[in-house]
């Protein structure tokens, strides 16, 4: 079940983000930029849903930010003990159908060089690589998508 995330949802979110990203410090020398996120100002904006298990625990999330031409897909996390089970590609689906009601014909995302991963990931899920560069001191792989 995936549900808009509420106040008591912050520690979870953290701590997710926290443990999904801890891989990627050491191999892009720096905290990635969800790491310095403040998940209790997004949760208050309304931003943020969370994937929940049978047992209501939280093993993901989605942070979707909309912009004036797309919808950008800023943070999609899942809790490692449940990377593999669908919970990732559940959350990018959502994102999708959150995108259709809400109008926007196009999703965007942004992700490390480094993290490729993630690159691999999206590119099956056919999100476009659209450039690279730098941006906010990170070297980065843009990506879009078009939502019919």
């Amino acid at each position: 079940m995936i549900r808009r995330a509420v106040h008591g949802d912050v520690f979870d979110i953290e701590r997710i983000v926290r443990v999904a990203y801890a891989k990627y410090v050491p191999r892009i020398g720096v905290a990635p930029g969800p790491l310095g996120d403040d998940y209790a100002a997004r949760v208050a904006e309304g931003t943020v849903w969370v994937a929940a298990r049978a047992d209501a625990a939280i093993a993901g999330l989605v942070v979707l930010l909309p912009r004036s031409d797309h919808l950008l897909l800023d943070n999609v996390a899942v809790d490692p003990t449940c990377q593999g089970t669908g919970v990732g590609r559940a959350l990018l689906a959502f994102a999708e159908d959150e995108a259709r009601r809400g109008g926007w014909r196009e999703l965007r995302l942004y992700t490390h060089q480094l993290m490729t991963e993630n690159i691999a990931l999206y590119r099956r899920n056919g999100w476009i690589e659209t450039g690279r560069g730098m941006q906010e001191g990170f070297a980065r792989v843009f990506f879009r998508k078009a939502v019919a």
